[in-house]
């Protein structure tokens, strides 16, 4: 009797032990998602008529934050729309001051920021080609955002591919995109005046392949632009990144590739470190710059789905922690790291991401908060969160 007690209490030990080491191999392979407080922002109503709003990017630097967008009618008629807090819970809405047909009718789709200022990129799809009527915005003094006047083929005209993201630095303003001839980007020093730079060696495309830009970043020593590059005889993209002083003259690096398709769509400084996401054959994946320069692979996470066109809507880096929205072409999705990219852990949102057509999800890290901004197709929505503690 006494030896069946002890094989049972033996026996009961080992089904515990067994069952902690499969919980905590559960737990390595299914990592807990993060799960942060949301809470519900109020932006107010744009002056003008009533409608729709539409949220598309967030951006903070030097104490000021800023969300741009539009407004929608119950026709579908759009007019740009723009918000700004100096503590990201109050918010108020910013002037808005359009000249042209088209910038009336602007969708404000990127937003930078330097030394506590805005500037904008917006576009409306028009004309006889359906083209998007690309605009750039600057903040007067008194807060203001004045559409920039431009000629048609500074961002439009027979060479126009796409006009992507804008950056504030140190050095002024950039903004990168494409051409016929390949990755491009348009230079400011103040935001009043972009000079459109194509054709550029390096950055352009070449004998080694067609090159494409997706978003740039300031850093210490000028500019760092992402993208990838299509090797000439190949259907699949390696990843690639740009260096450049002032905006003219780049440096291109390609980054060992695969034979998967895979490109840098967004990047950001998480401090001191260059930190890139973008598609890594059936993933998302990033890649982070190394002290000496050179770019190394990092996590992957997520999946892509089996129809629409998957993307990296949006990045932001705080606090040593980084949070993505990514979409697989049916939904998006939040992603949370704490060690550059190494890993990664699904976030919790506050409501439902569907992708598509005129959906829109944009994150914001500052200190040890995040912002959400999402247009699910109907109605947008912003909130705030404490980003929580980093996961294991």
């Amino acid at each position: 009797m006494r030896g069946r007690r002890w094989m049972a209490v033996l026996g009961g030990f080992a089904l515990l032990l067994a069952g902690c080491q499969g919980s905590t191999e559960r737990d390595r392979d299914n990592p807990q998602p993060v799960s942060p407080a949301w809470q519900q922002v109020t932006l107010p109503a744009p002056p003008g008529p009533p409608g729709r709003l539409l949220l598309r990017d967030a951006v903070a630097c030097a104490g000021r934050w800023y969300v741009v967008g539009g407004v929608a009618d119950a026709a579908g008629a759009t007019r740009p729309a723009a918000w700004t807090s100096g503590d990201g819970a109050s918010w108020t809405s910013l002037p808005i001051a359009a000249d042209s047909f088209y910038g009336k009718q602007n969708v404000l789709y990127s937003v930078g920021c330097r030394d506590g200022v805005a500037a904008v990129v917006g576009a409306k799809v028009g004309g006889a080609h359906g083209y998007p009527r690309v605009s750039t915005w600057r903040q007067r003094d008194d807060g203001a955002l004045v559409e920039v006047a431009a000629s048609f083929e500074t961002y439009g005209g027979p060479k126009a591919i796409n006009v992507a993201r804008l950056a504030g630095g140190p050095a002024g303003w950039l903004i990168v995109g494409n051409r016929s001839s390949g990755a491009a980007a348009w230079v400011s020093p103040d935001a009043a005046d972009f000079v459109l730079i194509e054709g550029a060696p390096e950055l352009a495309s070449d004998a080694r392949g067609v090159s494409w830009a997706f978003d740039a970043v300031a850093g210490p020593g000028g500019w760092l632009a992402v993208g990838g590059v299509l090797p000439a005889g190949r259907i699949d993209r390696d990843p690639a990144a740009w260096t450049s002083a002032d905006g003219r003259s780049w440096r291109r690096t390609t980054l060992p590739g695969s034979a998967d398709h895979e490109e840098l769509q967004r990047v950001v400084l998480a401090g001191d470190t260059a930190v890139a996401v973008g598609l890594r054959g059936r993933t998302f994946g990033a890649w982070r710059q190394s002290p000496g320069g050179d770019w190394v692979a990092a996590g992957g996470f997520g999946a892509l789905g089996a129809g629409g066109v998957p993307s990296v809507s949006s990045l932001g880096a705080a606090g040593g922690r980084l949070v993505a929205a990514v979409s697989d072409g049916a939904r998006h999705s939040l992603w949370t790291s704490s060690d550059l990219g190494g890993s990664w852990h699904e976030v919790v949102p506050a409501t439902g991401l569907p992708a598509g057509a005129d959906r829109d999800v944009s994150v914001l890290a500052v200190g040890e908060r995040w912002w959400l901004a999402v247009d699910d197709g109907t109605r947008s929505g912003f909130w705030s969160a404490p980003a929580g503690p980093a996961p294991g």
